[in-house]
């Protein structure tokens, strides 16, 4: 019998276990949102107990429709920027370079030290595809990142700019636009409703993680500092898969489309920096 790799991750970092066993269930149905073989890999290959995580339907719907948008997204951007440089803030056991890799992109993927030791149990450096430890907002990292050719750049942060406050947000962008000069960061975020009241989901209160920050008019990010442009601001009321789901859940999305607050809650943004 193969001997499971065991986790043993604090706080934020076990919340990478949600979107990964969301991703794997997925995979399991005759028409996914999406399909990631490897998440389905890696959830058979490590010891953890995923039941504890009880994660809610509409939960496990709305990441699944996140994680189809930033592939998309994704594979767009490549389709007009072949030789581009992407940047994956939080990556925990993600496979999105698998997923898009276009032969030619140049990726790095990012997270604390104890998640990419355990991510190097499932994925190897190799041309194109680079590892770095380290937290998203101690941005020494931004050394070991070779632009020198200057290629377009695109930071991907899902799932994560909520667990930082607003102030070490602003510190990350500033750094982002001194290393780059001009570059995409896409992310989701919640209203100031959902933040102050999602700690109490119960994901959250099983892995210890807690959410710092929202915001409501995403407009007001344009005033953090200079060249900050607001380009996109996609609700999942908008999403194509809706039409995949049950009855219910259709309902619950198309009536969210109807309602601003609803919409907001919980949101993809795309901002141009520098």
């Amino acid at each position: 019998m193969v001997e499971k790799e065991k986790v043993a991750l604090i706080r934020e970092q076990e919340t990478l276990m949600v979107p990964l066993y969301s991703r794997a269930l997925e995979t399991r149905k005759a028409s996914p949102i999406i399909e990631d073989r490897k998440a389905l890999e890696i959830v058979d290959s490590i010891d953890y107990d995923f039941s504890k995580l009880e994660i809610p339907k509409q939960t496990h719907v709305t990441i699944c429709m996140r994680a189809k948008y930033f592939d998309d997204f994704t594979r767009t951007f490549l389709n007009e920027n072949p030789r581009s440089l992407f940047i994956h803030l939080g990556c925990g056991l993600d496979s999105r370079f698998e997923r898009i890799d276009n032969g030619s992109v140049e990726w790095y993927d990012l997270d604390y030290a104890e998640v990419m030791k355990l991510r190097k149990k499932f994925y190897s450096e190799k041309t194109r595809y680079n590892m770095i430890e380290s937290s998203a907002i101690n941005i020494s990292w931004l050394d070991k990142v070779d632009n020198s050719d200057n290629k377009p750049v695109v930071i991907l942060a899902e799932g994560l700019l909520m667990y930082l406050p607003e102030e070490e947000i602003k510190k990350l962008f500033q750094a982002l636009q001194s290393k780059f000069g001009h570059c995409l960061i896409i992310f989701d975020c919640y209203s100031l409703l959902t933040a102050s009241n999602i700690n109490r989901h119960p994901s959250f209160q099983k892995t210890g993680a807690v959410v710092y920050w929202g915001i409501d008019e995403a407009e007001e990010i344009e005033e953090w500092g200079e060249n900050i442009h607001l380009l996109d601001e996609w609700y999942f009321s908008k999403s194509s898969e809706i039409d995949k789901l049950d009855f219910f859940y259709r309902l619950l999305f198309k009536m969210a489309g109807a309602s601003k607050i609803a919409q907001k809650a919980h949101r993809i943004i795309t901002l141009e920096l520098g």
